[in-house]
Formats: structure tokens, sequence, C-alpha cells
């Protein structure tokens, strides 16, 4: 039997423990937010391939200065950080392809030909297709009010691609910007495998990668180079909206609350995105718009406001990440060669939980991918 309340717990600290990766989703969402809007104001100035190229520049490479400039004030990352490892390729491989290439590429072709309002709101799709790859292929649980949200986004995303002047009535360029939101929800999965390792390496490698993959494609299929000026800026709007400091959050919260939670945070990223694009373009979106806002608002309202407690067992583990000694799960003893706790009282290093049975408020984080009794 599992106990229901062990003593010792504090539930309200174990609640605030997930502010910070709930804050890093939310962050990211906003960030995200304006990854439309601020790419349409680019797409004049330059090509679409060359654009998503130096989006993913920007975004890796910002990373890599993050990470340079903590090691030239004194940082060691690997006190703090769990670096990839060789048995990590495999997933560095697919979120450089999917999130770094795929992605980008596709929402850049499609953006042209939607309105930017539209198409913020179109973006949420990503949570739907974030959470059901989470839960059909990782096994990610997921509840009844979390399935209703995702039915209100869905129907909400059909009324915008919805077109009867187009063929088959739907809209191909919304359809892209649909695509894109599954090419991102691969990445979003396949990036909680690297959750537990170092987000600026992952980032690194990532939107360098996939900008340099890009960026031959454009040279093979004749695009200019953009200006200086418009260089920048993508570069710029790449880093803080697309991979960079996007990502960087985003795998922090993927480490705290799991792919589904996190993904479905990010439901809030759309209105950002309106908001932005209301700001910056005259264009006024379609009556569909103003039918679908209320329906994705509902859907992003459940999916923010799901709890989840319930007794879980937690089996035997050897691992390594960046981790804390106030939590319910680490209090294992250090050797000498263990590195010293940062400011924060943080560090990383390889260690073993032991198996133990609690009850408290979880997500599926890294040490919560328990299967659920239905």
């Amino acid at each position: 039997m599992y106990p229901r309340k062990p003593a010792g717990i504090d539930h309200g600290a174990t609640l605030a423990r997930y502010r910070a990766p709930v804050i890093c989703a939310l962050l990211t969402a906003i960030l995200i937010g304006g990854s439309a809007p601020f790419t349409k104001l680019l797409i004049d100035g330059a090509g679409p391939l060359a654009l998503a190229a130096l989006v993913s520049l920007g975004s890796g490479s910002g990373a890599l200065l993050f990470s340079l400039f903590g090691t030239a004030s004194g940082t060691r990352r690997s006190n703090m950080e769990a670096p990839p490892g060789r048995n990590d390729i495999p997933w560095l491989i697919g979120v450089t392809l999917f999130g770094g290439v795929l992605a980008p590429v596709t929402l850049i072709f499609s953006l042209p030909g939607t309105a930017a309002a539209t198409a913020a709101l179109l973006l949420n799709f990503e949570a739907v297709a974030t959470t059901l790859i989470a839960a059909a292929v990782v096994g990610e649980w997921v509840s009844r009010r979390v399935w209703v949200a995702l039915g209100c986004i869905t129907a909400s995303c059909i009324i915008l691609t919805y077109d009867p002047a187009a063929g088959l009535g739907l809209s191909l360029p919304a359809l892209g910007i649909l695509l894109t939101c599954l090419f991102w929800a691969v990445d979003n999965n396949l990036g909680q495998r690297l959750s537990a390792k170092d987000p600026l390496i992952v980032i690194s490698v990532k939107g360098i990668g996939s900008g340099t993959v890009t960026f031959l494609a454009a040279l093979a299929a004749g695009e200019a180079l953009p200006a200086p000026v418009t260089a920048a800026a993508a570069m710029i709007v790449g880093f803080l909206c697309y991979g960079g400091l996007t990502s960087i959050l985003f795998l922090l919260a993927l480490r705290g609350i799991g792919a589904a939670r996190a993904g479905s945070l990010l439901a809030v990223s759309p209105f950002f995105g309106v908001f932005f694009s209301l700001l910056l373009f005259a264009e006024l979106p379609t009556s569909a718009f103003y039918v679908a806002l209320p329906i994705m608002a509902l859907g992003a309202w459940l999916l923010i406001s799901e709890e989840h407690t319930h007794p879980h067992r937690h089996p035997k583990i050897v691992h390594e990440h960046r981790h804390r000694h106030d939590d319910l799960h680490h209090d294992h003893t250090h050797a000498a060669g263990d590195p010293p706790f940062s400011a924060s009282g943080e560090h990383s290093h390889m260690h073993a939980h032991t198996e133990i049975f609690h009850e408290h408020p979880h997500q599926p984080d890294i040490h919560h991918r328990h299967s659920h009794r239905r």
C-alpha cells in the first residue's frame, strides 16, 4: 500500500519548487509568441532558406556566447550541468533536424500567406501535438481535463484553417503552420531526452548545426544574402524567439515538469503573438479569427490550470543531472571528488536513488515518468 501523506513532506514547498520551471515555460511562451510576427517583418528582406539559417545561427551562437562568457568568468559548467554523452548523439541529431531545420523553414515558407495574428493562434497546435506524442509514444499520463483542452485548441485550429476559396476548403499556408507545430512537437519530445544535460551545449549544437545545413541549402538554391542589418535582426530574433534563450528556458521547464505539461503552458504563447501582431501590422484578422479566439482561450485555461497529485513509486536509478538537496528525491551522500554547491545550492554529479513510495504534487519530470493505473 502507498502511504497517503508521509511525515516530513512539505507540500507547499513541493509546489514552490515547480514555480521556477513554470516561470521558464511562461517566459518561453512570451518569446515564442513573438516568433511569427517578428519573422514576418523580415521576410521581404531575405530569402526563406537564408532567413531560416540566420535565425538558427542566431540561436546557436547566442547560446555559445553565454557558455563562453560563463567560462571566462570562472564558472565550471561541469560542476553545474551534465554534458551530453555519446548516447545523446541520436537525440541531438533529432532536435537539430526537426526543431532547427524543418520547423523554421516550413514556418517561414508559410507566413507570407497567413495573417500574423492568425498564424500566432495556429502555432498553439504545438501544445496539442506535443502532448499527443508525449502520451502516445513516450507514455506520459494525460488527464481528462487536458484532453478536453486539446479538443478546444484543435477545434479552434480547424476553424482558422478552413478557407472555402482554397482547394479542399483548406488554407495551404495555414496547414504549413500546423506542420511546423508538428515538427516542433517532435523536437520538444526528443528534447526531453536531453533535458538533464547542459542546455547551452544542446542549443549551441542544435542552432549552429541546423543553421549551417540550412545556409548551405540557401546557397545551393541561389538565394542572395540579405543586407547586414536584416541579417543581424534575424539572428537577434533567432536567439530570442526560436532556439537560443527560448530553448534554454524550455529545456529548464522540461526538466522540471515534463514535455506534456511544459508544452501545455506554451498554450498562452499565441495570445502574446496576437498582441505583437496587432501592434506591428495594420492587417485585421478575418471573422473566423474572432470565433476561434475564445475557444482557444478556453483550451489554454484548461491546460494551465491542471493539477496532478497521487501516491507513486520511485524505482532505484543511477543518473547524472543538475539537482539540489532540499527536495524530496536527493538525499544521497557525497564523495570527496563531487563538485561543490553553487550559490543557489545546486550541482551536478552521478548519484543514486533508492526506491521510495510517497505522495506530493508532481509533473512528469525526469523523476516522475511512472505509469498510472486508470
